[in-house]
């Protein structure tokens, strides 16, 4: 520390002893000596580790428990700006929160490239004019690559890494001007956004609700707002105008969106509405990109982000809003490595940052519409669609009754729906929430189904592709000719039906009908997915045949009819969460009809019309079904009345497992002391993925109770031996 008491706080003289948090798989903060000229807590480092340089940040004093002749002295502070102290505290309690290593979160808010390159000018490139003059296939996937995405700029490197080309081929291209080499800074920053550029005329309840985000923005304190509005309500023109305010009062803005296809129609109206185009953080975004994002939100150089969940960790200097667009959405939980929920992680980090929390939904999940009952968050209503939109009608086609051969999933009823909407150049969306032809690959000579070789799971038949596909590991092989079992040809059969099948079958019945499967196995990119989305929402399809990502946020002006060819699927298993997510699914579904002044009809293929799920999506009594799903849930003392944690365990030998499951569930004193229950150990539903045997214990404790601290207790004399793995999943989402 420095020696003057009057000097500046966090700072460290050079040679003072600093704590340095690395990425690296070390669970403690490293002694350092700080370098020439000083640093601050939370400054950025380059340090030593062994025979190799990696980066750090500055956690603060060093503990002085190691041999002083042997600390060793950073090599260089990087010229970024420092880790704020309310990040280094976010992290900690999301580590604490989810039983992760400080290093992991660390790695989580450092996934951007060469963030230790100094400021410099470097070339880029960017499509020019006109085509080759001898076109090879090389030369085609460069111009294709640089189409996709836009106009957006690449380095050497990554044109030539993502065409598959080598950097000659680019050159060659510079050269034509088909391809433009440019001079420019690193990390210029984003164009300014003006929060009154063109506000759109809201309604009376749009008004109302934009009104009282506004009020709540002003405060600059924490707070959370459950914003749920029925599909085609306008919910994000309110949300945008809580974005204005933030903006206006000089503070960064987050919007967390579920699928990156959502971005493209999403970015359209922010610089309809700001002038200019946000940052944008996802899978998609190139690195150099991401580069410069996270530099500049660091700088204040970014004053809005759109954004995938790990957008939550980018280093904002000061963030005033997050907004988690479709709150319900399950991609916003991280199944693997850091194993967390954005949107809990939302509310936590604008705690810390006096920031405000819009959670958007028509359908909220149950946490979330409970901590609205019990006045933890604020709620808002919208209650009726933008403009002269009405809600779609609702009907159930009961499934008993309808004469259908045995390879058909389209009924009459529905067949005849879709004609009336061809006649009037309407569009109709069937949907179903499988991928693929077909779920099973059965053997009719012996019944074998065909299944995954590393997995216990069977694979999908994808006959787009022509292959079969392990939705679990992504493993995938040719559509064998004999049974891999019996060696008897021409007896393998698809059962049951995916997209790709309904496709097949929907243009044998209309097949004067111009059709679109949307379905994210089918797009080779993220950019292709969002061109095909656009092309359908301006007429470019007659049928859309989707799986669930139809259900996320698209605007499809002419589509008129909604068809779901089995709302059973969500209900069968022992999810907890299962009745949740089928009436969120089929309402998100259904929501997509007569978005335009065009009544809307949805149609929902059911063996089940009385179960209180499909009761309660037709019957459009939401607040009835939350209740009656709360107070099941309270009754079983179940999340959000109680508290949930699995342990997952895996290995390549599975008595091993077993074993060290077995050991667990008789060693539960730390669970039982805050009256936790363990259920288990039992093989998890696919008990075998990637070679690797899977095994799970679910905890199950009371409401308040300090599981965190339990499990951490419980789990700490274990001493894992060989390949064998446990992983604790704080308030599970899936139990797969």
């Amino acid at each position: 520390m420095p020696s003057d008491p009057h000097a500046t706080p966090g700072y460290f003289e050079e040679g003072a002893l600093v704590g340095v948090l690395t990425a690296q798989p070390l669970d403690r903060v490293l002694d350092y000596r700080a370098p020439e000229g000083g640093c601050f807590a939370g400054a950025y480092v380059e340090v030593p580790l062994g025979p190799r340089k990696v980066l750090g940040v500055v956690w603060g004093p060093g503990r002085g428990d190691w041999d002083p002749a042997k600390v060793r002295q950073v090599n260089r502070v990087l010229e970024v700006a420092p880790m704020r102290a309310e990040m280094m505290q976010f992290l900690e309690t999301a580590g604490a929160y989810t039983l992760t290593p400080r290093p992991a979160m660390l790695r989580l808010a450092t996934r951007a490239p060469g963030l230790g390159d100094p400021p410099s000018m470097r070339k880029v490139y960017r499509r020019g004019e006109g085509r080759p003059e001898r076109e090879t296939d090389a030369r085609r996937r460069v111009i294709e690559t640089l189409e996709e995405y836009g106009g957006l700029a690449f380095t050497l490197k990554e044109l030539s890494d993502m065409a598959g080309v080598t950097s000659s081929v680019v050159k060659g291209l510079v050269q034509q001007g088909v391809v433009r080499e440019e001079d420019t800074p690193r990390d210029l920053p984003f164009p300014r956004l003006d929060p009154d550029y063109s506000a759109k005329q809201l309604t009376e309840d749009q008004a109302t609700a934009a009104n009282r985000l506004r009020d709540a923005v002003q405060t600059g304190r924490y707070g959370t707002t459950l914003l749920r509005g029925v599909t085609g309500s306008g919910k994000t023109e309110v949300y945008l105008e809580a974005v204005a305010e933030t903006l206006r009062k000089g503070r960064q803005a987050l919007v967390l969106l579920p699928e990156i296809a959502l971005t493209a129609e999403f970015l359209t109206r922010v610089e309809a509405r700001f002038g200019a185009k946000p940052a944008e953080w996802h899978s998609g975004v190139t690195m150099t990109e991401r580069r410069r994002i996270w530099r500049m939100v660091g700088q204040g150089g970014a004053q809005l982000v759109i954004g995938a969940r790990s957008a939550l960790f980018l280093p904002f200097r000061d963030l005033g809003l997050i907004v988690v667009d479709e709150e319900h959405d399950t991609s916003y939980k991280q199944e693997d490595g850091v194993l967390y929920n954005a949107r809990d992680m939302a509310v936590l980090r604008a705690s810390i940052n006096d920031a405000r929390v819009i959670l958007a939904s028509a359908t909220p999940c149950l946490e979330s519409w409970a901590n609205a009952e019990a006045g933890k968050y604020d709620r808002i209503d919208l209650t009726t669609r933008f403009g002269d939109a009405i809600l779609p009608e609702m009907r159930s086609l009961d499934m008993r009754i309808e004469d259908l051969p045995a390879n058909r999933w389209i009924s009459e009823k529905l067949q005849r729906a879709v004609w009336d909407r061809l006649g009037k150049g309407e569009q109709s969306l069937l949907f179903i929430n499988r991928r693929g032809y077909a779920p099973v690959t059965i053997c009719r000579a012996c019944g074998h189904q065909v299944g995954c070789d590393r997995c216990d799971a069977r694979m999908v038949e994808h006959r787009f592709l022509k292959r079969l596909v392990c939705h679990q590991c992504g493993e995938t092989k040719p559509m064998p000719e004999t049974c891999p079992s019996c060696d008897v040809e021409g007896k393998l059969a698809a059962v049951g039906p995916g997209v790709e099948r309904l496709a097949e079958e929907a243009q044998a019945l209309f097949p004067d009908a111009r059709l679109a499967v949307l379905s994210s196995d089918l797009f080779g990119s993220a950019r292709a997915l969002k061109e095909g989305i656009l092309k359908i929402a301006e007429g470019g399809a007659d049928i859309i045949i989707g799986t669930q990502l139809v259900a996320k946020g698209h605007n499809f002006p002419l589509l008129t009819l909604v068809g779901v060819i089995d709302a059973d699927l969500g209900l069968q298993g022992s999810d907890l969460r299962a009745a949740e997510r089928t009436f969120q699914l089929m309402r998100q579904v259904a929501g997509r009809a007569g978005r335009a002044e065009k009544p809307g009809e949805a149609l929902l293929q059911t063996y089940q019309p009385d179960h209180p799920v499909i009761r309660a999506i037709l019957g459009n009594d939401e607040e009835a079904f939350w209740r009656a799903e709360a107070e099941g849930r309270r009754a079983a003392g179940v999340p959000p009345y109680g508290r949930m944690a699995g342990i997952i365990l895996s290995g390549s030998d599975v008595s091993q497992v077993f074993d060290l499951g077995n050991h667990l569930a008789r060693t539960t004193g730390p669970l039982r002391e805050i009256g936790a229950e363990v259920y288990g150990p039992a093989p998890a539903p696919i008990a075998r993925v990637r070679g690797r045997h899977r095994v799970r214990l679910l905890v199950k404790a009371p409401k308040g109770a300090p599981i965190q601290a339990a499990l951490a207790k419980w789990v700490a004399p274990i001493k894992l031996k060989g390949d064998l793995r446990l992983s604790i999943d704080i308030d599970p989402q899936s139990f797969y």
